[in-house]
């Protein structure tokens, strides 16, 4: 297999990654025939993946449409993945041109290709770090020097929790950095969730096989238990919903059914 110029020689490029075939979900290029095999696979027991991934952006960008109108222009997105159009940077200037935006993951080709793509923008980096690992993000360079704690912040945790498993501590993880910023700091996120999804549990529950063959086992909690992740957070209008549904721009009746499954909601830090 001829290895791409984006593609980091670090990397194994015969094992599946998470962020890949994410990019192939959306329509992106960066991904191998090893990703999109695994993609199709998921896609036999939840034939309207990509959908729900275009939702997921989807809602991630009417989300940082609303921080920036809120006066917020410092936003830190952890589990970023591959930039694609309509990235956070993108986004929030259209409201602040000077906003500042760190991206923050583990994968080295999602790392390597922002690298590439924020090249020369002095408001914008990226940290190779693990959301499990908060200090290693709030202390990075890059944090250090476009972030500033003192000020409201956004987080971005947009389908990235359900990758982490509870031995993990994941709402250790989520308070840590809530504890860390400013009061009127905004957490953005979205969480797969069985409770949507058109189809029987049973028939759906075959993608969890799937990541678990790639390595990264996927978590499928309640809405209470995503619910937990904003604790110390008053929720903003209309709170905790189906993708489609937090402060859409077209009418939902109007969305695929897909669209509805898991959940997300942005929440003020007192």
């Amino acid at each position: 297999m001829e290895r791409p110029s984006w593609a980091p020689r670090s990397i194994d490029i015969t094992v599946p990654s998470v962020a890949r075939v994410y990019d192939y979900y959306l329509g992106g290029s960066h991904n191998f025939e090893v990703d999109r095999e695994a993609a199709r696979k998921a896609m036999a027991f939840l034939p309207g993946l990509p959908k729900i991934m275009q939702a997921n952006r989807a809602f991630m960008r009417r989300a940082v449409r609303y921080a920036a109108g809120e006066g917020i222009t410092r936003f830190l997105d952890i589990g970023s993945g591959i930039p694609t159009f309509g990235s956070v940077h993108e986004v929030a200037r259209e409201a602040h041109p000077g906003a500042r935006v760190v991206y923050v993951d583990h994968d080295p080709v999602a790392v390597a290709h922002s690298q590439a793509v924020l090249e020369g923008d002095e408001d914008a980096d990226v940290v190779a770090a693990d959301f499990r690992k908060p200090r290693d993000i709030l202390e990075s360079p890059q944090v250090e020097r476009l972030i500033d704690r003192n000020r409201p912040v956004a987080l971005l945790l947009v389908a990235i929790l359900h990758f982490v498993e509870d031995a993990d501590d994941p709402y250790g993880a989520v308070a840590e950095l809530r504890d860390a910023l400013a009061p009127g700091s905004l957490l953005v996120l979205s969480h797969a969730a069985f409770e949507g999804v058109p189809l029987p549990p049973a028939r759906a529950g075959g993608v969890i096989d799937v990541y678990k063959d790639i390595r990264s086992p996927l978590i499928m909690r309640s809405r209470d238990e995503i619910a937990r992740f904003f604790e110390g957070y008053d929720m903003v209008e209309p709170g905790l919903v189906p993708m489609a549904n937090w402060r859409p721009d077209t009418a939902p009746e109007d969305e695929d059914p897909y669209s509805f499954s898991g959940f997300a909601g942005v929440g003020r830090a007192a």
